[in-house]
């Protein structure tokens, strides 16, 4: 039996909040529930590298405890029309999100022309979707990455590509829209390969779907890219960077590109340096929304060069360790 203080916790989501988001092509305020559940199967067997969502999650969790989380939402609801439903691991994962609860989630946003959930594709099969009781929901894939190579020895996905493919076009096939995340600079890329990586897969996912979100990587607690950071083995990506990648969508596809990064501005996220950090996410922000590369027209600093010398560096070096860090270590021991 858990103790009070678990069980309260187990009946309160991780998180809930507002946001801003667009639908239909209309700027909405969108509601964003994280509901604590039992957890990703995946992170259980293996994991991926960069993910650690999983520490938030409780293997008692059940049915029960769900639907407490989801009275606190609908006390929180202020007839949004967009609604975002995230868990740890995947809302079509029967084990994760019993179908009572699915269905209770379905129901209780009246207002909402569009739901939105992530799943991993192995959940996206016809049996599942045709027991999604409305037609108001959108999938998000976490595709990550084009490259096979790159899903297996950077990321650990425990998915291939080829996967992603099949339940995207079940879901272009019933209709159903889907949003795509690329993940920004996965661990063992040098800064230029993983911009190059992030522009090629936009290209590959663009036509299955509506929306492609780019999430720089944001070094989360008791991970193994955590570990890399920690002894300078890995830098997030550069907010240069990220501007670069944006930009280059835009010209591959008419589709929505767009970022919304965690923990951008922060030695953990995706940055710059301190003089530049905001006016460069403001800039990510307004692009979101606008999808204008003029949004990017005024943006520079001086740390371009030491963004520039990094790209260089690395490749000189074919390292993709934080060149930076390494040199500031070497000359102040030396």
């Amino acid at each position: 039996m858990r103790r009070d203080s678990s069980e309260d916790r187990a009946q309160k989501p991780e998180a809930l909040w507002k946001e801003e988001d667009l639908l239909d092509n209309e700027r909405v305020t969108a509601m964003v529930l994280i509901l604590r559940t039992s957890g990703c199967w995946w992170s259980k067997k293996k994991g991926c590298l960069m993910c650690g969502y999983n520490s938030a999650s409780d293997s008692s969790i059940d049915l029960s405890d769900i639907l407490a989380q989801l009275k606190v939402a609908i006390g929180r609801y202020d007839n949004e029309k967009f609604v975002k439903v995230y868990t740890s691991g995947s809302f079509l994962d029967r084990n994760e999100i019993p179908l009572e609860a699915r269905n209770a989630v379905m129901d209780a946003f009246p207002s909402a022309k569009s739901i939105l959930f992530e799943s991993r594709p192995e959940f996206v099969t016809p049996e599942e979707l045709d027991a999604l009781p409305d037609g108001r929901v959108q999938v998000a894939l976490g595709l990550e990455s084009a490259d096979n190579e790159i899903l297996r020895k950077c990321i650990n996905k425990g998915f291939l590509v080829e996967d992603y493919v099949r339940a995207a076009s079940l879901l272009k096939e019933r209709g159903i829209p889907m949003r795509t995340y690329l993940l920004l600079k996965p661990s063992f890329l040098t800064e230029r390969r993983a911009m190059q990586d992030t522009i090629r897969s936009i290209a590959f996912a663009a036509p299955y779907s509506e929306s492609i979100s780019i999430n720089p990587l944001n070094v989360q607690k008791d991970t193994m890219v955590e570990r890399l950071w920690r002894r300078g083995d890995y830098r997030p990506p550069w907010l240069f960077s990220l501007v670069e990648v944006l930009k280059a969508g835009r010209g591959l596809t008419e589709k929505r590109v767009f970022s919304s990064p965690s923990g951008a501005g922060s030695l953990r996220g995706v940055h710059n340096c301190e003089k530049c950090d905001a006016s460069f996410i403001e800039a990510v922000k307004r692009h979101s929304f606008s999808q204008d590369v003029k949004e990017f027209g005024d943006l520079d600093c001086e740390c371009r060069t030491r963004w520039q010398n990094d790209l260089r560096l690395q490749d000189v070096m074919r390292t993709s360790v934080d060149v930076e860090r390494y040199l500031a270590d070497e000359l102040l021991f030396d």
